[in-house]
């Protein structure tokens, strides 16, 4: 055995702008030293049912099937296709970037045939490709879509999805991972079926749960099944007994989650949905200003922008790696790399929950012009900045 003593824990205080996690709102970490209750006391179970409310009103639906599964986005996702997919049955799933590939792949490991319907990775999925994928295969069980591509910076129309979706009989289930809090979500409004997220991103909570809402459709769908859910952990049915009614044991919660969940959501009612969104939206524009300032070429399609997750390309001759480490050791700012096909081509910037701020826009184009600077990238001294400042200084 080693005498080996460890120190402390006491990680750097980064300042995170990557593709998550993002910062952890102060209120949240207290919340998360709030004591320990069982996780069938009532009192813990009132808790549940708060949570439960407030997903609702941030998801802004009247589903009764909404929860947060104990796990991260993945679970979330998992636990979307799983309980919608039997084997056999056919899923269309469109594909744009590395999460769209990722409930592709879930479907088909929960026996789906698989309809993939693909863009470029930095385009929207066009109405009319979906449109051509459910008039070739016939009857589909779920249309499965991404409504913020972390991996793109993509924001996708749903509009006419939603429409193709349910003109062919079929649940649409989204993925909200990166968009639930900072951009618009309207689950009942839109008529999405199934709808997942995660608490990283920009409801400011640490990795952990996922919340998830269902339809009177898709709950009608999940009733409807010939075989059990093959994932037990994840089966709506049995965790619904436990958030739900029943009160059945299931899991053992992790409840300093839950108690962190509950107040990342009461932030974003507090603050407000449309405030908040707008100032996803106010400080995304002013870093794209930024970038574009500094000579830098943004890669998601015009107009269909991800204000919470910014993809740039990555100018030529420039280390990516190198600058990242720059970024994270000499100013303590943590961006992202690129996933899948944009790995190495692309830097991902967020700006989630609370650290979606006019500081932090101005913090990572300062020290993006200083390190693109000491790699002989030329630019105007300052221009990025100027032109962030010249939106956030706009009433």
């Amino acid at each position: 055995m080693s005498n080996r003593t460890f120190p402390d824990l006491n990680p750097p205080p980064r300042i995170l702008l990557g593709a998550g996690p993002s910062n952890v709102h102060p209120r949240v970490y207290q919340a998360m030293m709030t004591p320990i209750l069982g996780h069938l006391d009532p009192d813990f179970l009132h808790i549940m049912d708060e949570t439960k409310d407030l997903l609702r009103a941030v998801f802004r639906t009247q589903n009764e099937e909404t929860i947060a599964v104990s796990g991260t986005g993945s679970a979330g996702m998992e636990a979307a296709v799983a309980n919608l997919i039997e084997p056999g049955e056919r899923a269309v799933v469109c594909i744009n970037g590395f999460f769209g590939d990722r409930i592709a792949e879930m479907a088909s490991r929960y026996g789906a045939e698989v309809t993939r319907v693909e863009a470029e990775w930095g385009r929207i999925i066009e109405a009319e490709a979906v449109e051509a994928a459910l008039k070739a295969v016939g009857p589909t069980k779920v249309v499965a879509i991404v409504h913020a591509e972390t991996s793109t910076g993509v924001l996708q129309p749903l509009d006419d999805i939603v429409r193709l979706a349910h003109e062919h009989d079929a649940l649409l289930l989204v993925d909200t991972v990166t968009s639930l809090g900072g951009c618009e979500v309207a689950v009942d409004g839109w008529g999405i079926d199934a709808c997942h997220s995660a608490s990283q991103k920009c409801l400011s909570c640490p990795p952990g749960m996922a919340p998830l809402t269902f339809s009177p459709r898709a709950a009608d769908a999940l009733r409807g099944r010939e075989t059990k859910v093959r994932s037990w952990y994840l089966d709506m049915t049995l965790l619904d007994n436990y958030w739900g009614g029943k009160r059945a044991y299931h899991h053992t919660a992790p409840m300093t989650m839950v108690y962190a969940l509950r107040e990342g959501l009461r932030l974003v009612l507090e603050e407000g949905l449309e405030a908040r969104v707008g100032r996803h939206q106010r400080n995304g524009q002013a870093l794209w200003a930024g970038l574009e300032a500094m000579g830098l070429t943004l890669h998601a399609q015009e107009g269909y922008r991800l204000p919470v997750l910014t993809t740039v390309r990555i100018p030529e001759g420039i280390e990516d790696v190198k600058l990242r480490r720059a970024l994270l050791y000499e100013h303590n700012i943590e961006i992202a790399g690129g996933l899948g096909p944009l790995a190495g081509k692309v830097w991902r910037i967020g700006l989630m929950g609370v650290a979606s701020s006019a500081e932090n826009v101005l913090a990572v184009l300062a020290a993006l012009e200083q390190e693109l600077s000491a790699q002989g990238f030329r630019l105007e001294k300052g221009a990025g900045v100027a032109a962030a400042d010249r939106l956030l200084g706009s009433p």
